[in-house]
Protein backbone atom coordinates (compact mmCIF):
# COMPACT_ATOMS: atom_id res chain seq x y z
CA UNK A 1 0.00 0.00 0.00
CA UNK A 2 1.18 3.58 -0.87
CA UNK A 3 0.88 6.72 0.89
CA UNK A 4 0.05 9.90 -0.62
CA UNK A 5 1.29 12.69 1.20
CA UNK A 6 0.45 15.81 1.52
CA UNK A 7 3.26 18.00 -0.44
CA UNK A 8 1.44 21.55 -1.20
CA UNK A 9 -1.38 23.14 0.31
CA UNK A 10 -3.42 26.14 0.37
CA UNK A 11 -3.39 28.86 3.02
CA UNK A 12 -6.75 30.90 1.77
CA UNK A 13 -7.66 34.67 3.01
CA UNK A 14 -8.63 38.19 2.54
CA UNK A 15 -5.78 39.27 4.20
CA UNK A 16 -7.13 43.09 4.48
CA UNK A 17 -4.64 43.44 6.04
CA UNK A 18 -2.22 40.37 6.63
CA UNK A 19 -1.84 40.13 11.02
CA UNK A 20 0.91 38.16 12.67
CA UNK A 21 -1.54 35.55 13.29
CA UNK A 22 -1.93 35.01 9.93
CA UNK A 23 1.81 34.70 9.40
CA UNK A 24 1.72 31.94 12.51
CA UNK A 25 -0.70 30.16 10.38
CA UNK A 26 1.39 30.56 7.51
CA UNK A 27 4.14 28.86 8.47
CA UNK A 28 2.66 26.18 11.20
CA UNK A 29 1.00 25.54 7.26
CA UNK A 30 4.63 25.49 6.02
CA UNK A 31 5.69 21.94 8.85
CA UNK A 32 2.54 20.56 7.66
CA UNK A 33 3.91 20.48 3.65
CA UNK A 34 6.68 21.65 2.05
CA UNK A 35 4.82 23.60 -0.47
CA UNK A 36 2.80 26.39 0.42
CA UNK A 37 0.84 28.81 -1.21
CA UNK A 38 -0.90 31.49 0.06
CA UNK A 39 -4.25 32.30 -1.91
CA UNK A 40 -5.22 35.96 -1.50
CA UNK A 41 -8.81 36.12 -2.03
CA UNK A 42 -10.04 39.63 -4.15
CA UNK A 43 -13.10 39.45 -1.93
CA UNK A 44 -14.38 42.63 -3.61
CA UNK A 45 -17.93 42.93 -1.96
CA UNK A 46 -16.91 41.29 1.66
CA UNK A 47 -19.22 42.11 4.26
CA UNK A 48 -20.69 44.56 2.12
CA UNK A 49 -18.15 47.11 2.18
CA UNK A 50 -15.28 46.06 0.25
CA UNK A 51 -11.51 45.86 1.46
CA UNK A 52 -9.08 48.41 2.67
CA UNK A 53 -6.59 47.38 0.27
CA UNK A 54 -6.77 46.45 -2.98
CA UNK A 55 -6.25 42.53 -4.38
CA UNK A 56 -2.43 44.24 -5.37
CA UNK A 57 -1.83 46.07 -2.51
CA UNK A 58 -2.46 42.60 -0.11
CA UNK A 59 -0.61 40.11 -2.33
CA UNK A 60 2.43 42.68 -1.82
CA UNK A 61 2.02 42.77 1.77
CA UNK A 62 1.62 39.53 2.39
CA UNK A 63 4.69 38.79 0.14
CA UNK A 64 6.59 41.68 2.00
CA UNK A 65 5.32 40.50 5.57
CA UNK A 66 6.29 36.75 4.35
CA UNK A 67 9.70 37.84 3.47
CA UNK A 68 10.09 39.96 6.87
CA UNK A 69 9.34 36.65 8.20
CA UNK A 70 11.93 34.18 6.84
CA UNK A 71 9.59 32.78 4.64
CA UNK A 72 11.02 33.52 1.42
CA UNK A 73 10.19 29.97 -0.35
CA UNK A 74 6.11 30.12 -0.19
CA UNK A 75 4.40 31.31 -2.72
CA UNK A 76 1.84 34.00 -2.35
CA UNK A 77 -1.10 34.00 -5.34
CA UNK A 78 -4.03 36.17 -5.99
CA UNK A 79 -7.48 33.98 -5.88
CA UNK A 80 -10.42 35.23 -7.65
CA UNK A 81 -13.19 32.06 -7.88
CA UNK A 82 -13.77 28.88 -6.34
CA UNK A 83 -10.73 28.16 -3.71
CA UNK A 84 -11.53 24.48 -4.70
CA UNK A 85 -10.69 25.11 -8.24
CA UNK A 86 -7.38 27.19 -7.02
CA UNK A 87 -6.16 24.45 -5.67
CA UNK A 88 -6.68 22.19 -8.31
CA UNK A 89 -4.88 24.90 -10.75
CA UNK A 90 -1.77 24.43 -8.16
CA UNK A 91 -1.56 21.18 -7.80
CA UNK A 92 -2.79 21.33 -3.85
CA UNK A 93 -4.01 18.81 -2.26
CA UNK A 94 -5.24 20.47 1.33
CA UNK A 95 -6.60 23.83 2.38
CA UNK A 96 -4.87 24.90 5.87
CA UNK A 97 -6.60 27.49 8.15
CA UNK A 98 -6.41 28.58 11.21
CA UNK A 99 -9.55 28.79 13.92
CA UNK A 100 -9.52 31.83 16.91
CA UNK A 101 -12.37 30.60 18.63
CA UNK A 102 -15.62 28.61 18.11
CA UNK A 103 -17.34 30.65 15.92
CA UNK A 104 -15.00 30.27 13.06
CA UNK A 105 -14.74 26.56 13.65
CA UNK A 106 -18.56 26.84 12.57
CA UNK A 107 -17.66 28.94 9.87
CA UNK A 108 -14.64 26.92 8.39
CA UNK A 109 -16.42 23.39 8.82
CA UNK A 110 -19.62 24.68 6.73
CA UNK A 111 -16.42 25.87 4.09
CA UNK A 112 -15.15 22.76 4.52
CA UNK A 113 -18.13 20.57 3.99
CA UNK A 114 -19.10 22.43 0.93
CA UNK A 115 -15.20 21.73 -0.38
CA UNK A 116 -15.06 18.19 0.47
CA UNK A 117 -18.73 18.36 -1.80
CA UNK A 118 -17.31 20.78 -4.50
CA UNK A 119 -13.84 18.35 -4.30
CA UNK A 120 -13.35 15.44 -2.10
CA UNK A 121 -10.07 15.43 -3.21
CA UNK A 122 -8.85 18.43 -1.42
CA UNK A 123 -8.46 18.05 1.97
CA UNK A 124 -9.30 20.33 4.71
CA UNK A 125 -6.63 21.00 7.96
CA UNK A 126 -6.93 23.17 10.78
CA UNK A 127 -4.57 24.96 13.14
CA UNK A 128 -5.43 26.15 16.07
CA UNK A 129 -4.17 29.69 17.08
CA UNK A 130 -1.37 30.64 19.50
CA UNK A 131 -3.25 32.25 22.68
CA UNK A 132 -1.83 35.31 21.40
CA UNK A 133 -3.10 35.97 18.18
CA UNK A 134 -7.20 34.51 19.70
CA UNK A 135 -8.51 38.10 19.22
CA UNK A 136 -6.74 39.69 16.59
CA UNK A 137 -8.37 39.88 13.36
CA UNK A 138 -8.36 42.14 10.32
CA UNK A 139 -11.23 43.55 11.00
CA UNK A 140 -10.33 44.39 14.23
CA UNK A 141 -7.06 45.63 13.68
CA UNK A 142 -8.32 48.08 11.12
CA UNK A 143 -10.79 49.70 13.26
CA UNK A 144 -8.26 49.99 16.07
CA UNK A 145 -5.75 51.27 13.17
CA UNK A 146 -8.83 54.22 11.83
CA UNK A 147 -9.22 55.16 15.39
CA UNK A 148 -5.22 55.94 16.06
CA UNK A 149 -4.67 53.03 18.37
CA UNK A 150 -1.25 51.24 18.46
CA UNK A 151 -1.67 47.74 16.17
CA UNK A 152 2.36 47.24 16.25
CA UNK A 153 2.06 44.35 18.11
CA UNK A 154 -0.50 42.77 16.27
CA UNK A 155 1.02 43.12 12.48
CA UNK A 156 4.20 43.67 10.28
CA UNK A 157 6.03 46.62 9.99
CA UNK A 158 4.98 47.28 6.60
CA UNK A 159 1.40 46.36 7.18
CA UNK A 160 2.06 49.11 9.83
CA UNK A 161 3.06 51.34 7.83
CA UNK A 162 0.54 51.27 5.36
CA UNK A 163 -2.10 51.42 7.63
CA UNK A 164 -0.75 54.86 9.16
CA UNK A 165 -0.74 55.96 5.24
CA UNK A 166 -4.81 55.28 4.76
CA UNK A 167 -5.84 56.21 7.59
CA UNK A 168 -8.95 58.83 7.90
Amino acid sequence: MTHDGIEKVVVPGTFDPVTLGHIDVISRARRIAPHVVVAVASSAKKRGVGTTFTLEERVALVRESLDGAGLRDVEVAPLEGLLVDFCHEVGAQAVVKGLREAADFEYELQQAAMNQILAGDIESVFVMSKPKYGFVSSSVIREIANLGGDVSPFVPACVLERLRSVRP
